[in-house]
């Protein structure tokens, strides 16, 4: 048995799945060994896989660091370890890994389990390992696609083979990093689905090429696939895209309208005043009082002596 950071680990298993933990975690070991095993199938690949699977639930940062070596960015939720069938996330913020995003962590890793055992061991590109996981994981979210329109804008979107040399720790950079990577996985797959990623595994694990099965499966290279995914995306997601997923743009636009609700109303105040200047009164000012007999209603009251001018001398 382990034990890491002062506490000795328990252990839980399952058919496919044993769980480690400390014995503060027991409730959520017994959780996540229920999800892990109730698990659907991973897309393009068998129900029986992964299996063979350790999963450690680090009840500290330190017990984190032993178990993956501190080679692991402290914002990262998680890490699969193939090589050892290891699948490692940190309690250290109590039972939130069985919130919704904490079970996405789970099979986010488990994805990458499980592409690793159907090829074989087999060397996967990054970008192709982080892109299936988050597709498969439901992390793949459409609708921030519009990010990477201005990554690419902008030329902060690296090439898509250059993530296979190192994965970004910086957090920002990290996720632009798996927005690139969810992207291209799904815009390769926009076409033939499931059906599609299974023959292309198949044909990856027989030719043990990466590069011969994109070609005889969707019949690019890695290189035209890069091209054409970058167009896809420029095209898809437009400036005007871009721009209506922008809080600034919503707020401009609340601003126009405002203007021209406001700019309407003057003009229809101005309207109104134009209209009742040109209207007969209703009892017109001359109604008011009697008219005495002989007088002309129309002409105006005849002036009568004026008062001398205080202050000024009058000839004697």
């Amino acid at each position: 048995m382990w034990t890491l950071d002062g506490e000795r680990y328990g252990e839980l298993r399952g058919r496919r799945t044993r769980v480690r933990f400390a014995p503060a975690d027991s409730l959520v070991a017994l959780r996540v060994l229920e999800l892990l095993e109730g698990q659907p199938p991973l897309p393009g690949m068998g129900a029986e896989l992964p299996n063979g699977v350790t999963a450690a639930l680090a009840h500290t940062t330190e017990a984190f660091d032993r178990l993956t070596g501190g080679q692991v960015p402290e914002w990262r939720a998680g890490v699969a370890i193939p090589e050892l069938g290891l699948l490692v996330v940190p309690t250290r913020e109590g039972p939130r890994i069985l919130d919704p995003a904490g079970v996405r962590v789970l099979r986010h890793e488990w994805a990458h389990l499980g592409l690793h055992q159907a090829l074989g061991g087999l060397r996967i590109p990054r970008w192709f390992d982080e892109g299936y996981a988050q597709w498969a994981s439901g992390g793949w979210d459409a609708s921030e696609s519009w990010r990477l329109r201005i990554l690419l804008a902008v030329g902060r979107a690296p090439p898509l083979d250059s993530l296979s040399l190192a994965w970004p720790r910086d957090r920002a950079a990290a996720d632009a990093a798996y927005l690139l990577a969810a992207s291209a996985v799904s815009y390769l797959l926009e076409g033939s689905g499931e059906r599609g990623l299974a023959l292309f595994l198949a044909r990856w694990r027989d030719t043990r090429s990466f590069d011969d099965a994109l070609r005889s499966t969707f019949g690019v290279t890695p290189g035209q696939f890069e091209e054409d995914w970058r167009r896809h995306v420029k095209r898809r997601y437009g400036w005007l895209f871009v721009a209506s997923r922008s809080a600034v743009f919503w707020m401009a636009l609340a601003l126009v309208l405002l203007f021209m609700a406001r700019s309407r109303q003057e003009r229809n105040r101005s309207h109104m005043a134009r209209l009742r200047a040109g209207e007969v009164p209703d009892l017109p000012a001359y109604w008011e009082g009697p008219v005495e007999s002989g007088a002309n209603p129309g002409a105006p009251p005849e002036e009568g002596p004026r008062p001398p001018d205080e202050g000024v001398e009058r000839p004697s």
